[in-house]
């Protein structure tokens, strides 16, 4: 046993170390998860339930390893084109094909003859991000190429605990320590600028974007998981999960190539440069499922899960060391920036199924829907936000007594959101806080998940 402690410490060490952001947002981790639609609140009998609901690790009988990667694929577009008296121009933009690559690990270990069961995970639940060619969007900034990408996510370092109270009931809980990181290119319109020449004219926004903004940050915080399983009868399972609000501090540092010139402008010594502090966090989530067996080798599963982004991203605030607030006056405070997102509550439905085609192998299918929390208020091609309809696939092989095999597939068909730029006159005439990007936004989304369990016998 001491050996195998020792043993998956190092791997968890390992593991979190090389684990990223999977780009975009995960919302099935595992493999069983992902080819069943992540329909596993209620169900939660594999090495993942320490995501979908901490009570379920009691169903892991001995102690045992699970390993997996997961490959998420966005392909994303945006088309738009500009009014005629801003040139008719024609944007048609596709997004990079990245591979968001994440490698995850959890293991567990039942005590006192396996009512009790302690785990430790690190696995990365969630993310989000897009890369876009700055040469199919340089009619926003008058021919100049600019980037335009962000990339956040998180690894969670989650130690857990259940306890079986009987045959029926079993309560969980998983301590959530969250590493956040954050990377961010985007243009920003800083100055008035001659459309003729391309000479600077003035400090003010004009609608053109002519400054590159990059930024990196990481970041800890901190939070809670709990979950309940109750099993009334061998056919029915149901389950319920929740996960508190959890802030993530991060620190890094910001790079805007415009504020030397600013600062000479205005008579003062700016540097490009500066250290910055923002809260970023994940929302609080409610999960609620029902497994069903109504024959010997099929399994039914429906799950909701509700997500309170409302409470968790509304306005985005950073503060910048180097870089003092010019509205206010001398001494002046350090910039305070906001970036109004007003991210919307969202109610995932998820269905999910599995059949048991043979005595080692089973064959995985689920669906699900999962709403954009974004308005149009603030949508824009640097973070996405688009309604999904999923389609999962997958199966399970049991290799040897000992050595279990998982694989998932899913394919996420994106909704076309569509803000038009009578909308965004409209917001500009009525003085209405509007940062959307008109014209027509959507991705889709192909994600894969490879996972190998091991379970050591007694």
């Amino acid at each position: 046993m001491k050996k195998l402690i020792t043993f998956f410490c190092m791997m968890l060490i390992f593991s979190s170390y090389n684990a990223f952001s999977n780009g975009l947002s995960l919302n099935s981790p595992g493999p069983k998860g992902l080819g069943m639609g992540g329909a596993m609140v209620g169900l939660a009998d594999d090495y993942t339930a320490v995501y979908w609901n901490p009570a379920g690790i009691t169903n892991i009988n001995n102690a045992q390893i699970g390993l997996f990667v997961t490959d998420i694929i966005p392909i994303g577009t945006y088309k738009t084109t500009f009014p005629a008296q801003m040139g008719a121009l024609v944007v048609d933009a596709t997004t990079k094909t990245n591979h968001y690559i994440a490698p995850n690990i959890m293991g567990y270990v039942p005590l006192m003859s396996g009512d009790l069961t302690i785990g430790l995970s690190a696995y990365v639940p969630s993310g989000l991000g897009a890369e876009w060619d700055g040469a199919d969007l340089i009619a926003f900034s008058a021919g100049k190429e600019l980037k335009w990408s962000n990339e956040v996510g998180v690894v969670n370092i989650s130690p857990t605990i259940a306890y079986k109270i009987s045959d029926k009931f079993s309560v969980g809980a998983a301590m959530n320590i969250y590493y956040g990181m954050l990377d961010m290119e985007r243009p920003l319109d800083m100055f008035q600028v001659d459309l003729a020449t391309g000479n600077i004219t003035g400090i003010g926004e004009d609608g053109i974007y002519d400054t590159q903004y990059t930024e990196s940050s990481t970041g800890m915080g901190y939070g809670l998981s709990l979950g309940l399983l109750y099993k009334p009868v061998d056919m029915i399972s149901i389950g319920v999960s929740f996960k508190t609000k959890t802030t993530v501090k991060m620190e890094g540092d910001a790079d805007n190539m415009a504020m030397e010139t600013i600062g000479g402008m205005m008579g003062a010594t700016l540097s490009n440069e500066s250290e910055f502090e923002r809260d970023l966090s994940w929302p609080t989530w409610i999960g609620g499922g029902i497994a069903v067996k109504p024959i010997d080798k099929l399994t039914l599963c429906l799950d909701f899960q509700y997500s309170l982004w409302s409470d968790a991203i509304d306005i985005m605030t950073t503060t910048y060391s180097a870089w003092p607030d010019m509205n206010a006056q001398p001494p002046a405070p350090p910039l305070e920036e906001e970036m109004p997102l007003k991210w919307e509550d969202c109610l995932q439905i998820r269905f999910g199924a599995e059949y048991e085609l043979a005595n080692n192998f089973d064959l995985r299918f689920g669906l699900y829907h999962d709403p954009a929390p974004a308005p149009d208020e603030t949508l824009t091609i640097i973070f996405p936000s688009i309604s999904y309809n999923g389609l999962s696939l997958g199966c399970g092989y049991q290799i040897t007594e000992c050595l279990g095999m998982d694989f998932g597939i899913e394919y996420l068909i994106g909704t076309e959101r569509e803000i038009t730029w009578e909308r965004v006159a409209e917001a500009q005439q009525k003085n209405e806080e509007f940062s959307g990007m008109p014209g027509l936004h959507n991705m889709n989304i192909i994600a894969a998940s490879l996972g190998f369990s091991y379970t050591f016998k007694k």
